[in-house]
């Protein structure tokens, strides 16, 4: 079984509060990992400025950093995933 490599994240967006940027929800009993709703809501407002206007070049930036956060948490999700399908499958 090959192990996917850890996606890198080079930075993190000035704008990122340190505490409170992500929520842990359950679904199905599995923990998922989310951008907190301050965090989607400053996605939100850059992708609609992008599409209305250029973006600065700070916030293409802040923005991919967001990106790179949003392919680390799913990451994370997938592994937790397959964790608990794991587990699951060998209680059974």
């Amino acid at each position: 079984m090959t192990i996917p490599l850890l996606p890198t994240l080079h930075t993190l967006p000035a704008t990122l509060p340190l505490e409170g940027a992500i929520r842990i929800e359950l679904q199905e009993g599995t923990p998922i990992f989310r951008a907190s709703s301050s965090v989607q809501n400053r996605i939100e407002i850059l992708l609609l400025k992008q599409q209305d206007s250029q973006l600065t070049t700070e916030e293409e930036q802040e923005l991919d950093s967001y990106e790179e956060i949003d392919d680390y948490l799913s990451f994370l999700n997938r592994i937790v995933r397959n964790i608990d399908q794991n587990q699951n499958t060998t209680i059974k």
